[in-house]
């Protein structure tokens, strides 16, 4: 053999890799506000429009299943059969039909165990479910009156729809978010005019949060400061916390939770009521009727922001400094379509004097 090995050139190249290694590593996720994958640069050497790579395991009963790597193309997969794929969705686009998947995807089950787990009530509210989603070769049962289970050749791709559902999740709060201002009267009183609404609603239900803080023990000092057509809401209190929300799968912060939760399921919230109104005005009410909101929090030694636009986050939540100290700031700008002019400081410092008299010990303050 007379090729000769140059160690110079392969150390040069392994130096290389290791070095673009510890890129990756060191590099943070990519800026999003939801839970997709993150966004790297592409090899230019890709299909046009790219492709889409997937794999997985699964353990049905106690055999373990596992998928072989594998590709779609995204060129084909943008030229799929719209009805088609209406009708797919559609058959799956029910909450008791996904409780089924989900009770089957666990276990096989027979329909009187899935109508006691689910109480569903009637076994012929569920076998109308069954039906359509065993017509649809999604289901299958294992004899007349034995087990259902779901189809072995539809688990990965059920598997992967649960998967693109789970990274989409949050669209959900955001199609709320527009509901709120669809039914805005539901919330400012079944007469109003849109345009023409008192804007400090929406700042008596954020400073009803730094109340609560300060009853529960944990807040002394609450200050607003009036800017243009914003106003901004800072208490000493614990902060919202920032850390995940465990159990949901994506990387949803309980901050993102309580601004966009209007069930609050997270953390329980302040509510305010305006007379007439049907529903009560939390934080995340205000954040969905605001043109622009921005909350800062000060917990565990760190300062966290996020900001959202009618609801919806615009970037992730972002550590800005580090501080001993605790609390939250809220400023907000109330949406011109509903809201008619500015924030009023007679009125403010009103309220301000009301809630002196009321809670001594609280140091409340009104900057212009």
């Amino acid at each position: 053999m007379n090729d000769e090995r140059n160690f110079g050139a392969e150390l040069d190249w392994l130096k290389a890799q290791v070095l673009q290694l510890q890129d990756l590593i060191g590099r943070p996720p990519a800026a999003r506000a939801g839970s997709a994958a993150p966004l790297v640069a592409a090899d230019e050497q890709a299909p046009a429009q790219g492709a889409v790579h997937y794999a997985g395991t699964f353990r049905q009963e106690n055999t373990l299943l596992k998928w072989e790597p594998q590709e779609r193309i995204a060129d084909e997969l943008l030229r799929f059969d719209s009805d088609r794929a209406a009708k797919v969705l559609a058959a799956l686009g029910h909450k008791q039909r996904l409780d089924i998947l989900r009770s089957l995807l666990e276990q096989p089950q027979t329909g009187t165990a899935l109508v006691e787990q689910l109480q569903m009530g009637t076994t012929g509210q569920l076998y109308h479910h069954i039906k359509a989603m065993a017509g649809a070769d999604l289901l299958r049962q294992e004899e007349r009156g034995g087990a259902y289970s779901v189809q072995p050749r539809r688990l990965l791709p059920i598997l992967l729809l649960l998967a693109a559902v789970n990274d989409l999740s949050d669209t959900s709060d955001y199609i709320d978010m527009t509901a709120v201002r669809e039914r805005a009267d539901d919330y400012l009183g079944s007469a109003i005019i849109p345009g023409n609404c008192d804007p400090h609603a929406l700042l008596w239900a954020v400073l009803e949060n730094a109340l609560m803080e300060y009853e529960a023990g944990y807040c002394s000092d609450i200050d607003l400061f009036l800017h243009d057509t914003s106003i901004t809401v800072a208490d000493n209190g614990r902060g919202i916390p920032t850390s995940l929300l465990g159990g949901t799968g994506t990387e949803r912060t309980w901050l993102h939770a309580v601004m966009t939760d209007l069930r609050q399921l997270a953390i329980q919230g302040a509510e305010v009521a305006v007379p007439g109104s049907a529903k009560g005005i939390n934080i995340a009410v205000v954040n969905a009727m605001s043109t622009q909101l921005q909350v800062e929090v000060r917990r565990e030694g760190k300062i966290s922001r996020q900001s959202y636009k009618h609801g919806i986050p615009q970037h992730p939540l972002l550590t800005i400094g580090m501080t001993a100290e605790t609390g939250a700031s809220v400023t907000f700008e109330p949406d011109p379509e509903l809201f008619a002019g500015r924030f009023d400081r007679a009125q403010i410092q009103a309220r301000a004097e009301a809630i002196r008299a009321a809670y001594p010990a609280l140091r409340i303050h009104v900057h212009a």
